[in-house]
């Protein structure tokens, strides 16, 4: 199993834009040196979630060049909002850089208040992402000499009549992972044998706080239709590898009851900035035409069962051995999210410290006692 850290911080004003970006570039660092995997980056804008989010192909790249070892992908990439051969020629670009170590998560929700900054409908978005994705399909695959690529989709239009430079280092594309959250996304990662990230609940209800239940049945649906599109086994394999559970946060502390307490506090703070950030969505949404529901509570039992991982050592790693024993190839945490007070900095240390000094021993000799269990029966 990988695991891989979600870059999420809050800035609450442009006086803390600097420091948390510092922060985020401090805590990628650290994961790498703790073991992480692969580090995620998010796709938003003017709410002060995570600075960084306004250009993570920029924040990506700087972070390549600092992290040899580390996979970087985006959690996720809201293709409504950018330009499809933009989009195509910076992905191919930075598979390039990281050599081939890009995981392209994609999707077609964000906020309205984010939308109609970049003078797009909120209600064409899905439509929007779907058409971007297909036109940057068609765009990689392009060889010089194949008629050139033209592309209306209402927001912009346009041919190319060479071919994207540099080719992505990824044959036939970059890597991209799609969220498994309709039949249509399901059938379409499973099609092209992509890895994909796991809900841990079934929309419109997002926090019904039966996550594991939840991802067993998503992941069965996936796994099911990856295996009946006819691919080999090295390819199956692959996709599963990248499959991912999400955590918004994890905190670990010496006892269940101190991390519980803790996390308490995580959550309360998170809460009011979500909800800040939702009084200027509302206002956007009058604007679009829509009316959205509201924020969850962070604070509830549910969105604590569906969203949260917490615990001592011992028990973040045996519910992160479920999903090993599940077939999930790999769990992105989030471990810093909410605001970058001094508070949310010392327990973000104190997981990461008991991650890798604890939970990940654990896993490891699971792992090994289930390899010698294996060889005992051949």
């Amino acid at each position: 199993m990988h695991f891989s850290l979600f870059l999420t911080s809050r800035s609450r004003g442009p006086e803390e834009d600097r420091a948390v970006m510092q922060a985020m570039v401090e805590h990628a660092t650290d994961a790498e040196q703790k073991g992480f995997d692969a580090v995620f980056l998010p796709d938003h804008h003017f709410t002060g979630y995570a600075p960084p989010a306004s250009d993570p192909f920029i924040f990506a790249a700087y972070l390549a060049g600092k992290l040899e070892r580390m996979h970087f992908g985006f959690s996720v990439q809201t293709l409504a909002l950018h330009h499809p051969v933009r989009f195509a020629e910076r992905l191919a670009l930075l598979d390039q850089l990281t050599d081939g170590k890009l995981l392209v998560g994609v999707g077609s929700g964000t906020t309205p208040e984010e939308m109609i900054g970049f003078g797009v409908n909120y209600q064409d978005s899905s439509r929007l992402a779907n058409e971007n994705l297909e036109i940057a399909e068609r765009l990689w695959a392009k060889q010089p000499g194949d008629e050139p690529v033209t592309f209306d989709n209402g927001h912009y239009r346009g041919a190319v009549v060479s071919r994207i430079v540099p080719t992505p280092y990824t044959k036939p594309e970059p890597r991209v992972m799609s969220v498994a959250a309709r039949p249509s996304s399901v059938e379409r990662a499973a099609k092209k044998a992509q890895p994909a990230f796991i809900l841990a609940f079934t929309p419109p209800i997002i926090d019904s706080g039966n996550a594991y239940e939840e991802v067993k049945k998503n992941f069965g649906i996936y796994r099911g239709a990856l295996e009946a599109a006819g691919h080999s086994e090295v390819a199956v394999r692959a996709a599963l590898e990248w499959t991912t559970h999400s955590y918004q946060h994890v905190h670990i502390a010496e006892t269940d009851e101190q991390a519980a307490a803790e996390m308490d506090v995580i959550l309360e703070q998170y809460q009011e900035t979500v909800e800040r950030e939702h009084a200027a969505n509302k206002a956007a949404e009058a604007i679009s035409g829509v009316d959205l529901r509201p924020t969850p509570d962070a604070r509830t039992e549910g969105y604590k069962g569906t969203w949260c991982l917490y615990g001592s050592p011992e028990t973040v790693a045996a519910e992160l051995q479920k999903y090993a024993d599940l077939g999930i190839g790999n769990v992105l945490m989030a471990a810093m999210g909410g605001p970058l007070t001094e508070e949310r900095r010392r327990f973000t240390a104190q997981t990461m410290r008991l991650f890798a000094e604890r939970v990940q021993p654990l896993l490891r000799s699971n792992e090994t006692a289930a390899d010698t269990d294996k060889v005992a029966a051949l």
